[in-house]
């Protein structure tokens, strides 16, 4: 009999924040929200009948805040008995909330003016992020979880974040995927990765599993614009990986044939890129994904 997976959603500015509860012997959730959510979490819990102190795991798919900023809370919640788990690349991240600022100083403030920007990113770190932490368990990918007989194996997704990863249950080949599919990008309408060539080789890769379903980090949408369950099913995934890579290579050729050229656009140095794949989206709005992916590829 299969492992059951609950979704769990609770609200969060402009977006909606997703954590799933892995519903095995030993209770697993993938992701934790922001501090915000965390209520939210607790409670969707409870109306599956299922209680947060019964929570043995905590596996973080990367290191961003709509993804690990509630850790620390829900971790104290367990009673501090959770195995937190994170990649070795993305632990900086759970350690020192300043982590995040420093990411926003060294590539999106080099396109975003604004003087205040450190101040900001700072106060929004310390509202979303619960708390720093070591995890109990540093990954590096391969490596199999056993939640008392179900077993997760680790999968190294590196392009969103460099400590990306996958959950696969095995067995009934179920694959929490984080923010590792972009296909074109969530609220803000653009896929945003860090690595373009790593993140292409890791959809690559994940097209390569035998997935039955794929559960994506949010509602990531189409090349129109429509917005996919977080819950896949297999031949849904597999369209999905196709049409991401499809989005990423008309991405990467823009960015390779135009370049980077200043302007007084909101979009420069990359206005040339925008307008050639139509790109209408307010570039400045977190998470800046249109700047963080080109950066990537012209750095």
């Amino acid at each position: 009999m299969n492992t059951p997976i609950h979704s769990i959603y609770a609200p969060w500015g402009r977006f909606g924040l997703y954590t799933f509860l892995i519903d095995g012997p030993e209770m697993a959730l993938v992701d934790t929200g922001v501090t915000a959510t965390v209520q939210g979490v607790a409670d969707g819990l409870e109306k599956l009948g299922r209680d947060i102190k019964d929570v043995k795991w905590i596996l973080l798919t990367h290191g961003h805040i709509d993804h690990l900023g509630g850790t620390v809370a829900l971790w104290e919640m367990t009673g501090r008995q959770a195995k937190v788990v994170i990649h070795q690349d993305d632990v900086d991240y759970l350690q020192r909330r300043r982590a995040h600022v420093e990411n926003y100083l060294n590539l999106r403030a080099h396109y975003i003016d604004d003087p205040e920007a450190e101040e900001k990113q700072t106060a929004m770190m310390e509202h979303a992020i619960s708390g720093e932490m070591s995890p109990q368990i540093i990954v590096k990918g391969g490596e199999i979880l056993d939640l008392g007989g179900v077993k997760v194996r680790v999968v190294h997704t590196p392009g969103h974040t460099s400590g990306s990863v996958a959950y696969v249950v095995e067995g009934q080949e179920d694959v929490f995927v984080g923010d590792a599919v972009q296909i074109h990008g969530a609220a803000n309408g653009f896929p945003g990765y860090e690595d373009p060539d790593a993140y292409r080789k890791s959809l690559l890769a994940l097209q390569e599993l035998e997935l039955n379903r794929m559960f994506l980090g949010h509602p990531f949408r189409s090349v129109a614009g429509e917005p996919y369950a977080v819950e896949l099913d297999k031949e849904t995934s597999a369209h999905v990986l196709t049409e991401a890579l499809e989005i990423e290579a008309r991405v990467r050729t823009a960015a390779q044939e135009l370049g980077a050229a200043p302007s007084e656009s909101l979009y420069s140095p990359y206005a040339a890129i925008a307008e050639r794949l139509g790109y209408e989206g307010d570039p400045r709005l977190e998470p800046s994904p249109f700047f963080t992916t080109l950066h990537g590829y012209l750095s």
